[in-house]
């Protein structure tokens, strides 16, 4: 069996500024993104021949490969769910690259997801596919948003864990706190406290409103290539140690309320198994983790998903600064969705990319393998990231 692992690296990473109102179109940002990403690799874009980008994302492949003056489009493709997408392109690229088809392969996510629409809106049931229908079965109980149906899942996980709104508080200020000293970040200088947090309105019980990810216009890309050019170009590389997807039996799009427990954990475990496994590393061996936080509360299943602590334990985990820079798992420096910005976590990606070139604004000494994750209550993805 062919394996990829660490047989491929992100040469470069591009990123517009991000904020609530872009004043262009997601086009426009794309390119900014891919042509800033392939600039930071010292490539040129006459030597891209493949991109991979989720099926949400609005600019068509082609017309972004136009717009760069891309030569000799080889390879292309596309993920669903959403943020569940987050690390899979790297996925399809590392295949892609190890297996001979592609030699430049682009990354990409933009949108205008603030100033020309909001995913935090009640979601609508046209047209008729079979994933609509099963959000219109649902939204005649009311579950018509993200955050309603990640709701249901939480208050599941608080039952089983007795993780209280107070215990996912410290997430929500440590994430405000790492923002706050990113100039990068749309909540840079503005750190909240516990109090805070339980004082913000109630947007779908459990879920504050200091729970929830933004709404934000920008764009990342990331450019992959062969280890073994990644090794001759302008930065240093990192690697593609392992990259996996995962959707266990009876998962849906934040829809899975049909498996024994409901919980956003089974689709993380299902891809961790495979990360480990493929990098031939333990949970022992991460450095440092980008956890994706559509929802705050959702990184403390996933903090169990992921092997740092047993089931039921996260709260304790997070509480005893486990997630503090010098702490056991450092985690989302950038100020994650919730504190830098949401582009369907591919910040996350271009953060983790930093820690481990050692050029993050809260950089975490020695890091040399990372974790990164993609949204959870979904099919999901995840890699692992790592330098020499």
């Amino acid at each position: 069996m062919t394996h990829f692992s660490s047989k491929t690296a992100i040469a470069g990473y591009g990123a517009t500024e991000f904020s609530k109102n872009s004043g262009r179109s997601e086009l426009r940002l794309a390119v900014e993104a891919v042509l800033a990403a392939l600039a930071d690799a010292g490539i040129a874009a006459g030597e891209v021949d493949g991109i991979s980008t989720y099926t949400m994302d609005n600019n068509g492949e082609q017309e972004v490969f136009r717009a760069i003056g891309g030569r000799n489009l080889k390879f292309f493709s596309r993920i669903a769910q959403g943020g569940g997408a987050t690390c899979a392109p790297l996925q399809q690229a590392a295949m892609a690259i190890t297996c001979g088809i592609a030699d430049v392969v682009v990354v990409y996510r933009a949108m205008n997801e603030r100033s020309e629409y909001r995913f935090g809106q009640p979601m609508h049931a046209l047209p008729p596919t079979s994933d609509n229908v099963v959000f219109a079965y649902h939204g005649m109980s009311g579950l018509m948003t993200p955050a309603a149906m990640m709701g249901m899942m939480m208050r599941r996980y608080m039952q089983d864990s007795g993780a209280t709104s107070h215990d996912f508080a410290h997430y929500a200020v440590l994430a405000r706190k790492h923002a706050a000293t990113n100039p990068q970040a749309f909540f840079y200088g503005k750190p909240i406290t516990i109090e805070d947090h339980q004082a913000s309105r109630m947007i779908a019980d459990p879920l504050h409103l200091l729970d929830c990810c933004q709404e934000s216009d920008g764009a990342v890309a990331v450019v992959v290539v062969s280890a073994e050019r990644a090794r001759d170009l302008r930065q240093k590389p990192v690697y593609i140690r392992a990259a996996a997807q995962g959707s266990p039996a009876g998962t849906l799009g934040l829809s899975g309320f049909y498996r024994d427990n409901i919980a956003p954990y089974d689709e993380c475990a299902a891809a961790g198994r495979q990360l480990y496994a493929q990098a031939g590393l333990m949970p022992k061996d991460i450095d440092a983790a980008i956890l994706y936080d559509h929802f705050g509360p959702s990184v403390f299943p996933g903090l169990e998903a992921y092997g740092f602590c047993e089931k039921g334990e996260a709260k304790a985990f997070v509480k005893d600064g486990n997630l503090e820079i010098g702490g056991r798992l450092p985690l989302n420096m950038h100020g994650g969705q919730l504190g830098e910005a949401y582009i369907h976590g591919m910040n996350g990606v271009a953060e983790a990319v930093r820690q481990l070139r050692g050029t993050a604004v809260n950089q975490v000494p020695g890091v040399r393998t990372m974790l990164v994750t993609a949204g959870s209550g979904v099919p999901t993805s995840a890699a692992i990231l790592g330098v020499d």
